[in-house]
């Protein structure tokens, strides 16, 4: 009877703050073991190992902003540079340290932190409108005990753009419209997302004008979805434009965003779905002949895809209700068009949280101790295989 009196915002935040303990032992722990990396040397602080790996990239982007020449590679194209990285994140950091005084080892994971706890208030707010506020507690639960939960506290802009994307969701869910507007171009500049959102607004509208005769779509609203959506889609090619106009060069974005997987695949042009199928064969070549990695490949690609799409249907997802399992088709089909599989791809799959809400939706405290624990034991290894420096490293987080 206690628990129920008690505010959900308050529940929220104990349940991220314990979270919080776990996921902070499990980087300290990760951080005592840490060797010398081309970041820290031997066992750094906590601030210090948080704001590794990408998290540099930010801290020149704060303290220098962006290069006006691209720099060239050893193998003649453009090389790896900060315009990979959108501004958002690392010019409120920026502030916040000529504000404070601070250093980006201090503030960088701080505003991760900050955001990561309003990620979790919004997730609640979000899913008790479909779940109830039982179930919307149970996935908080899930959330911040999730395998990748230890990216909402180090230098990285995934807590900051999960907390605007699901701010966006909830005004979807509310039917809201005219709110997303403000919202979708910083979510845009904080991490890629416009384009997804764009093609998930399409697709509510679609679905809206299918429902219109028991679920009413007046002209107002149609106009405001119509709306919103291309102004996510303009919010999405705003920073390759922005990019374009500094460096002088119209493929300045997408050609530093190539630059990265060079190591893995070689020179390649962006061609939309190409990237999964091109990471398909590569990671099997490893493991059977090169002959059949390319159609073996092919089969786990399709085999993932199904049952991603045989979960979107059961009666758990069902749940969630058309808006957010539209967003859980828009987001992953924006994934499979642009980006390249590696081991950061668990990262990008963290924009996917309201899905945790379907794993709640089983009245039993005993099922979600279970995922919660496996979610700690998910963490302990993704610290240890994708962020932790295990020279030579291969897998980035």
């Amino acid at each position: 009877m206690r628990l129920r009196l008690t505010p959900w915002w308050l529940r929220v935040a104990v349940v991220w703050a314990l979270s919080r303990v776990v996921t902070t032992a499990i980087l300290l722990a990760a951080a005592h073991a840490q060797v010398a990396n081309p970041w820290t040397g031997p066992g750094p602080s906590y601030g210090s190992f948080a704001s590794i790996w990408d998290g540099h990239w930010y801290y020149i982007i704060a303290v220098s902003g962006y290069p006006t020449e691209l720099p060239v590679a050893d193998w003649g194209g453009v090389g790896e540079n900060a315009w990979a990285f959108l501004p958002v994140y690392p010019f409120l950091a920026r502030a916040v340290m000529a504000l404070t005084g601070l250093s980006f080892e201090a503030v960088g994971p701080g505003i991760a932190l900050v955001f990561g706890l309003g990620c979790a208030l919004v997730l609640h707010r979000l899913l008790s409108r479909v779940l109830g506020e039982g179930r919307a507690l149970g996935a908080v639960v899930l959330f911040c005990f999730a395998p990748l939960s230890a990216i909402l506290q180090v230098a990285y802009a995934e807590s900051l753009a999960l907390f605007l994307l699901l701010l966006a969701l909830l005004f979807v869910v509310e039917r809201r419209y005219v709110l997303l507007v403000p919202v979708l171009p910083v979510m845009a500049l904080t991490r890629p997302s416009g384009l997804a959102f764009a093609l998930f607004l399409a697709l509510h509208f679609a679905q809206r004008w299918w429902v219109r005769r028991r679920d009413p779509f007046p002209l107002v609203e149609r106009l405001e979805v119509a709306g919103v959506a291309i102004w996510s889609g303009i919010a999405g090619l705003a920073w390759p434009a922005i990019a374009w106009a500094v460096t002088g060069s119209p493929t300045a974005y997408t050609d530093t965003e190539l630059a990265w997987r060079v190591p893995y695949i070689g020179v390649q042009h962006l061609l939309p779905f190409a990237p999964w199928i091109q990471g398909a064969e590569w990671w099997l070549r490893w493991f059977v002949a090169r002959e059949l990695a390319l159609p073996l490949g092919l089969v786990l690609l399709a085999v993932v895809v199904g049952g991603y799409v045989a979960f979107l249907l059961t009666p758990w997802a069902r749940r969630l209700g058309p808006e957010l399992r539209l967003w859980l088709v828009a987001y992953p089909v924006y994934l499979l068009a642009v980006f390249f599989p590696q081991s950061s791809t668990f990262r990008l799959l963290v924009p996917l949280a309201p899905g945790l809400g379907a794993l709640a939706v089983p009245r039993s405290r005993a099922w979600i101790v279970l995922l919660a624990a496996l979610g700690v034991g998910g963490q302990i290894l993704w610290v240890h295989w994708c962020w932790q420096v295990l020279p030579p490293d291969w897998s980035p987080p």
